[in-house]
């Protein structure tokens, strides 16, 4: 069962919400209706992960944030950082650093080399007042130390979460994370691609089907075009706009899909002879850094890449491109191919060209992916007339735009398949403009009409709350496993729990299969007692029927086994001493022998040893028989004595007979039958010795 319920806010929860043990709660603090801050909180049995944790480009200063202030970041147990891209990762170092979270935080190898590197690149370009920083660079370095890393398809357990990553294709170390708690399984794709390009393996499919997938919807109901198809119109556009001597600014972001067109331009450029006088740019402070990580990282490219590089052709050492650290010493002469950052047009080299080029007709500005909704790069697709300057003055828009997509995000076909091999009961849209995500979630519900799948398009802040069963399963294991119980047989062991996992074990097994260990502790109290020892024997055969009398072979003393649990020993004339090993029933025997102890101290010299202690068993019957008859008569007031030795028992005009021995009883009416049988029962129980258990 789930459904879509407004949330006030996730810091205050009502702990009386029906079934909440049972409720999981997805709620997007960002990238909900909307591309950018993706940023999505999840708790399930009192665990809380988050995944992601970005900035939104269109956006600056507290505004580019998700919505934090929906949670308490205290209670988030681990946060899942799926791949370096701003809108994924940038709001990671203001959330460690300037809020309560204490959590946990796990991204893969190549997402922790570049983060760094990226974040840094971001803060100095962004034209923001100091007021309006959400962090500095010591903020950066800080979050280092506290970023954990995690290798594809290793499995890390937090807090009884459990979590692994499958590569997801679209960037460098891009991962999906699938999260386990209490056996429910929750898939978060992040940006994901199933296309394998000239760098990076396809998006792998999970080999388990979850019960929730919280899954990227950037194009909708979109369909690329044949790579192919999208490489030869990049490359034509390219070599016209140069051909006609113009300038061709492919704006990008730093990491990412910039490595992908570098390739593709650098084999075009081998191929045409005739450009090798045109030069290539590729124009980010991070530029020669940024191909270092890629080449230290070739292990996890596709087999294209990695062949290669084994053969001693370094892919990424680009025999027609050179770095460009800054607009100053650029010599902008004649045609050229610029690829600078960011990909959004908002600062940095990317805008300082575009305000250069784009009111000449032979230029062209090609946008190689996805355009947020609010930045330039959007906001040229539509083709205005004027575009306003980073000095705020107007321009014409003269130069050619074309949008040719390599961004490596699934399209419409792509998610399909990808939803159909996997099945999952829930599905949670992310990561898309409203319009979009609207239509697909419609081509969705169409294709999974007939399978009860359900499909969610949350907005940011909008709760989903799902229920699923808690039924709670333990398993034998060791050498309780090792037989089969037969039906209605009683299996007893340790129940330890790790987790949400339960598991039965014997003792003996304890330290093979958990962290713990079993131990005996032995238990000695030493009690004043200047009675005679076989009173104290006569009195604890009252209460217990297993009492064995003995000698200790060590010190030659009187010694009583009580229970076969506890050991009576007489230390002196005005001592004696219970030794025992603990349990929870041998200390409930060991504490009745001490107060019968106390008491007997409290009763001398009244006791008298001769009286107590030489009475015969059948005084001992007689003394039971009046306790017996006495209690009987306080219950139902009229009991006599009968024939055979039976009591008769009236109770208005209803008579019961008792047999002492059997306790079998007969009446007319059953309900005093009953109520006579059940009471003679109970004070047979108090009045007798309390017998060993049965072995």
């Amino acid at each position: 069962m789930s459904s879509i319920v407004p949330q006030p806010s996730l810091k205050r929860r009502d702990p009386n919400a029906t079934r909440e043990d049972d409720q999981l709660i997805i709620t997007p603090l960002g990238a909900g209706n909307e591309v950018g801050r993706s940023c999505v909180y999840m708790s399930y049995k009192g665990k809380t992960v988050m995944f992601d944790c970005g900035i939104h480009p269109a956006y600056s200063g507290m505004a580019a944030l998700p919505y934090f202030d929906e949670i308490d970041p205290s209670t988030v147990d681990v946060l899942l950082i799926t791949h370096f891209h701003v809108d994924h990762s940038a709001s990671l170092p203001y959330f460690l650093e300037k809020t309560t979270f204490k959590g946990r935080v796990f991204m893969t190898y190549p997402t922790k080399a570049i983060y760094k590197l990226l974040l840094t690149d971001y803060v100095k370009v962004s034209k923001v007042s100091v007021e309006d920083m959400l962090y500095n660079e010591q903020d950066i370095n800080r979050s280092m130390d506290r970023i954990e890393v995690i290798d594809f398809h290793q499995t890390v357990e937090v807090n009884g979460i459990r979590f692994w990553c499958y590569t997801a294709g679209h960037v460098l170390g891009a991962a999906m994370f699938m999260v386990d708690i209490a056996g429910v399984r929750v898939l978060y794709t992040g940006d994901y691609s199933r296309e394998e390009d000239r760098h990076l393996r396809a998006a792998e499919t999970p080999q388990f089907s979850p019960d929730v997938c919280i899954i990227e919807s950037t194009y909708g109901v979109q369909q690329h075009q044949p790579r192919n198809v999208r490489e030869k119109r990049f490359t034509d556009a390219i070599h016209s706009t140069i051909s006609g001597g113009g300038r061709v600014l492919i704006p990008v972001f730093a990491l990412g899909r910039a490595q992908e067109l570098l390739l593709i331009l650098d084999e075009y450029w081998s191929n045409h002879p005739e450009l090798k006088d045109i030069p290539i740019f590729y124009a980010s402070p991070l530029a020669k850094r940024c191909l270092t990580v890629y080449e230290t990282y070739i292990h996890s490219m596709n087999d294209r890449i990695r062949t290669q590089h084994a053969a001693k052709s370094n892919p990424f050492v680009f025999k027609h491109i050179s770095p460009l650290k800054s607009i100053d010493g650029f010599n902008d002469v004649g045609p050229s191919v610029v690829m600078a950052s960011p990909g959004g047009l908002q600062s940095g080299l990317s805008r300082q060209l575009f305000d250069k080029w784009c009111s000449d007709r032979k230029n062209a500005c090609v946008i190689p992916g996805y355009a947020v909704q609010g930045t330039l790069a959007k906001t040229i697709l539509n083709e205005p007339k004027e575009v306003t300057l980073m000095n705020g003055l107007t321009a014409p828009l003269n130069m050619q735009v074309h949008y040719i997509s390599f961004s490596a995000h699934a399209d419409s076909a792509q998610t399909s398949a990808f939803l159909e091999e996997l099945l999952p009961q829930n599905i949670i849209l992310v990561h898309g403009e409203a319009n979009e995500m609207g239509r697909l979630k419609q081509k969705l519900i169409s294709q999974f009409a007939d399978r009860n799948i359900k499909i969610f398009n949350p907005k940011n802040c909008q709760t989903i709350e799902m229920y699923f069963n808690s039924q709670k399963m333990a398993k034998t294991i060791g050498r309780l496993a090792e037989k089969t119980p037969e039906v209605g047989e009683t299996v007893s062991g340790l129940l330890v729990k790790k987790g949400f996992t339960y598991q039965i074990m014997g003792p003996d097994d304890l330290h093979i299969f958990s962290q713990l260990s079993t131990a005996n502790i032995s238990q000695r109290i030493t009690i004043p007692f200047a009675g005679a020892f076989n009173v104290l024997n006569h009195r604890l055969k009252q209460i217990y029927e297993s009492v064995e009398t003995s000698m200790d072979e060590e010190s030659g003393v009187p010694t009583l086994l009580v229970h076969e649990r506890v050991t009576v020993k007489q230390d002196s004339e005005k001592h004696i001493s219970l030794h025992w090993k603990s349990d929870p029933i041998t200390d409930m025997v060991s504490d009745s022998i001490v107060a019968l102890v106390l008491n007997i101290n409290r009763e001398i010299p009244k006791v008298v040893v001769e009286a107590e202690a030489i009475k015969t068993e059948e005084e001992n019957e007689k003394k039971v028989e009046k306790v017996i008859y006495a209690l009987l008569v306080s219950l139902f007031g009229d009991v006599k004595s009968g024939e055979n030795g039976k009591l008769v028992i009236s109770v208005d005009g209803n008579v019961a007979e008792l047999d002492k021995q059997t306790g079998a009883v007969e009446s007319e009416n059953e309900g005093l039958k009953e109520r006579v049988r059940t009471a003679f029962q109970r004070i047979q129980n108090s009045v007798k010795p309390i017998p060993l258990p049965a072995s």
